[in-house]
Order: C-alpha cells, then structure tokens, then sequence
C-alpha cells in the first residue's frame, strides 16, 4: 500500500513578510496632520452679544484646541521617535499603526464634547472622562508600537537604546492620564488642567532650555 504524503507535511514554512518603513511614516504624517487641522473647524463663539463678549466666551474651545494641538502634536513627535529607528516593519506592525492613527483622527469629535461640555453641568464629567480615554488609547498604543518592534527585532541595530527615552517618557503618561480620567468622573476642571498640563509638558522640551539656559551661563 502506497503511502501518501499528508497535505502540507513537505510544504515550505512560510516566509515572514517585511515592508520598508517610507509609505506607513507617509500615511501616518498625513493622519496626524488631517486631525490636527480639523481640531481648528471647531473654533466658533456665539452668535449674540457684544463682540468682545462673544470672543472671551468661547474660552472652552481655545483651551480644548490647545490641549488636542499639543497633544497630538506630542504623539506625532513619539511616533516620529520611533519610526526613524525603524530598519523595516510587518504586517502586524501596519496593523497596529492603524489602531493608533484611528484614536488620533477620532480625537477631534471628543475634543468638541469637551468644550461644549464645560458648560454643560450635566454632561461635563462624561465628556471630560471619554476625552481623556482618548488621550490614554493614544499613548497606550504607541507603547505598543514601540514594544511590538523592540519584540520583533524591528528596530536598525544601535537604535534600541535611543529607543529607551521614548519608552520611558510614554509609561509615566499612561498612569497620569489614568488617574485623570478617574479625577474627571468628580473634578472635571481639575482632569482638564492635567490633561494640558501633560500635553506642555511632552511639547517643550524642558530639559534641552535647562541645558542651553547652563551652557551660556
């Protein structure tokens, strides 16, 4: 009796698929730079009253702009940190990206909640709560970008340890935004304080001004 080789048993292990790095640091360039600019169409003040008036009273949309500016603009800059360093990416990685850029383009919608929101009693610590559970997914998943590619060996050899700062910067975030969310849920303008003040905070770069405020001292 003749027998017969079973379905797959000789077959070829399959390859491990990677892709260069140009086209996901485009795409994503182009998100982060779609919904930092949409943020700006949510700028309105009221259509009654003195102008003057109409303009300090729409105080809640500047400060829920600048808080979404920067902290977009602080995620763009860690992705950034960790895109240059990577040698090459997979599928899982593209995925994974996806995940986050979906949390940033959507960052816009609850960032209009919030500054409708603050004047809105009954409502204020819900928005305030899901705006900061945005903020948290933002930085959760670009924790998991970056562990996903240190895992996988993704990252050019020599970059892992530059790699680190970033690592570092993005834990410390995750816990802040975390009791903020809890701190929304009774104290909603005290959230939003911490919130900007994380979003300052990962935008100035505090450490470099020391260092150039010493040097020429």
């Amino acid at each position: 009796m003749e027998v017969t080789d079973l379905p797959g048993e000789d077959q070829a292990p399959e390859v491990r698929r990677f892709v260069g790095t140009t086209r996901l640091e485009a795409f994503s360039d182009g998100v982060f730079a779609i919904a930092i600019t949409l943020l700006v169409l949510d700028l309105a003040i009221p259509d009654s009253g003195p102008a003057l008036d109409r303009v300090l009273d729409a105080w809640p949309f500047y400060l829920a702009y600048v808080v979404s500016f920067l902290t977009i603009g602080a995620a763009w800059l860690a992705h950034t940190a960790i895109t240059d360093r990577l040698a090459k990416a997979d599928v899982a990685l593209l995925r994974l990206n996806l995940l986050l850029l979906l949390v940033v383009a959507v960052l816009p919608f609850p960032t209009r909640l919030v500054a409708e929101g603050l004047d809105d009693v009954s409502g204020e610590r819900v928005f305030v709560a899901m705006y900061g559970a945005a903020l948290l997914g933002i930085r959760v998943l670009l924790y998991a970008v970056d562990a996903y590619a240190r895992r996988e060996g993704l990252y050019a050899p020599g970059s892992v340890d530059e790699a680190d700062a970033v690592r570092r910067s993005i834990l410390p975030v995750v816990v802040i935004y975390g009791i903020a969310i809890l701190v929304a849920l009774v104290a909603p303008g005290v959230a939003v304080g911490l919130y900007c003040a994380v979003a300052v905070l990962l935008v100035v770069p505090f450490g470099e001004l020391r260092r150039l405020l010493f040097r020429r001292a």
